[in-house]
Parts: structure tokens; sequence; C-alpha cells
């Protein structure tokens, strides 16, 4: 065991970009958890246990990873597990405007730390909104989202008829 870090998010659904930045983390952290947000201010296309059944199924190569769900306080969550980092993803300035200002709460409220780690350039445009919408209209998203996460979107957005 090494340094314990926390990947926490949404993932309505889960995408390429999401991926790589939790494969790069998992070479860094051990135990990374990777933490699907329940969030009742929000209406998701996918339930949490469906969220939370993608990313297992995209994450099953990563020994390290594992995979939870929670809701309330990030910090709630990080504490009861003794983790004290946090790990997240910028695409671009605005991504770092708001995850600054989430990090230094998380800090004020319970000591945790923030890791920022940059997207890869090819998957710096995708966002879970962009795919659905995509999907939503008969968009390939094929190439933006793991291949479970692909047939689930087709399921929700079936292809409309001309």
């Amino acid at each position: 065991m090494g340094l314990a870090a926390l990947c926490p998010g949404t993932f309505d659904p889960v995408t390429n970009g999401h991926l790589d930045i939790i494969a790069r983390s998992a070479g860094l952290f051990d135990p990374l958890v990777v933490a699907v947000l329940e969030n009742p201010g929000k209406s998701p296309v996918f339930p949490v246990e469906e969220r939370l059944a993608m990313l297992k199924d995209a994450l099953d190569d990563l020994p390290n990873v594992q995979v939870a769900t929670f809701s309330g306080l990030l910090v709630d969550f990080a504490r009861a597990r003794g983790i004290t980092l946090v790990v997240k993803g910028i695409r671009a300035a605005s991504d770092f405007d708001y995850e600054l200002q989430m990090a230094q709460m998380n800090q004020r409220l319970s000591d945790i730390d923030t890791f920022f780690i940059s997207t890869s350039p090819q998957h710096s445009f995708l966002s879970s909104s962009l795919v659905r919408e995509v999907a939503r209209f008969g968009g390939d998203v094929s190439s933006m989202v793991p291949p479970g996460v692909a047939d689930r979107l087709c399921e929700k957005f079936p292809a409309k008829e001309d």
C-alpha cells in the first residue's frame, strides 16, 4: 500500500478522458478510490448504480483502483476512509478556476489536499455533458467512451428514424 487518493466525479457517463486521468493516477497512488457522486440536486441520465457498474467494467484491468459511491460532502467520505488527497483532472483554465475553489474549500474543511493532473490533449475536449448531447441527437460517441458505455448510450438514446 502506498499513498491513497480519491478521484471523485459524477461520471454521467464515464468518458475516455475520465479513464485517462484515472489510469494515470492509478500509476501514482495506491489505492485509488474512484468515487461516484450521488447528487440529488442533479438529474443524471444514468442512475448511480449504472454509473458504478460502467466504471467497474471500464476499470477492471486496474487492480489498485476501487470504485465506490457517495453522497454529501466529499471530505466526509474521504475522512471516513483515511484519505487525505483528492485527484482532479483539468482540461482548461475554466476547469482550474472551479476546481481550485473546491480544493481550497476541501482544504479548509478538513486538511485534504488536491492533486491536479492535466488531461491528455486527445481528450481535452471531452465532457460527459457533450457526450450525452451528441448521443441524444444520434451522433457516434464510440471513440469518446468505453464500448459498454457507448452501448448503454445507444439504449438510452435510440437512433431516430428519418
